[in-house]
């Protein structure tokens, strides 16, 4: 079975990620260097599941540091991974709370929601403490 290579051309539209993007991150060594042939960039084909992995990582908040900690030593990548998962489980906490106030201010008859009762318990409740 032949050695399929992509160009970087293609590798960008296969991930539909521009090609200065993906030589941006190969220079902050984020993705290897890649084969060179004739000049031309040469890509694996599991480069493209590696640029997805970027771009949720980006996409879920990951600065480029922490994307670069990931392929890092064991115990710094541990420590980094778990304060940026309490950083997400917070952020669903607060998108939480944003869906529930927009579903509510859909359905709530109040000009100024903050004066709903309703929308008053739930506040009060946003601020309780949680049970562990």
């Amino acid at each position: 079975m032949p050695d399929v290579r992509m160009t970087i051309g293609q590798l960008a539209g296969a991930t539909g990620v521009p090609a200065s993007a993906i030589r941006y991150w190969e220079r902050h060594g984020l993705l290897p260097q890649p084969e060179r042939r004739g000049g031309q960039r040469r890509y694996p084909e599991g480069a493209a599941e590696r640029i997805v992995v970027l771009r949720k990582c980006q996409q879920a908040g990951l600065t480029l540091a922490e994307i670069r900690e990931l392929q890092q030593d064991q115990p710094r990548r541990q420590a980094m991974i778990r304060t940026k998962v309490a950083e997400i489980e917070q952020r669903l906490i607060d998108l939480d709370h944003a869906h529930q106030l927009l579903t509510h201010a859909l359905q709530c008859s109040r000009t100024d929601i903050v004066g709903c009762p309703n929308f008053r318990e739930q506040m009060a409740a946003w601020r309780a403490p949680s049970a562990p």
